[in-house]
């Protein structure tokens, strides 16, 4: 129940995001959910993408630096504390998240998050047991 997510190291100057957008174009990789992160000189882009390999050919023939990591996708309750009860489930549980992002569906009942956590099985296991539902890459594609 895994996610593979690209992460692109990338310098911050106009047009370099736009280069990469293209390029997946190009390619037939579609995005479905980014995250950047930056600082005055260089961001990582953080993606969830259709092709996860291609997508990384791609990149690193084009001379960048790219990573997959694996993340967890969670779908929450569109409601105010929706996101607050898995979080809280996490942090009953000890386990850190180091970074998330959310993204938009056509659903207006559910949200969905991705989480980059410590120990992603632990992780796993605990919110299934909450009830919370674990988003694989199939149903990411469902969704848009």
């Amino acid at each position: 129940m895994l996610l593979k997510q690209i992460s692109i190291f990338i310098e911050n100057k106009s047009g370099r995001l736009a280069e990469i957008t293209k390029l997946f174009g190009e390619k037939g990789v579609n995005i479905l959910a980014l995250s950047i992160a930056d600082t005055t000189d260089f961001g990582i882009l953080r993606l969830i993408v259709s092709d996860s390999d291609k997508a990384e050919k791609a990149v690193k023939e084009s001379g960048l630096t790219a990573k997959i990591t694996d993340v967890i996708g969670i779908s929450i309750s569109h409601v105010p504390g929706g996101l607050a009860t898995a979080l809280s489930v996490l942090h009953e549980k000890g386990i850190s998240i180091e970074y998330m992002y959310a993204f938009a569906t056509r659903s207006e009942e559910n949200a969905m998050v991705i989480l980059k956590v410590e120990d992603n099985y632990s992780a796993i296991k605990h919110l299934t047991d909450a009830g919370i539902k674990i988003l694989d890459k199939e149903d990411i594609s469902l969704l848009f």
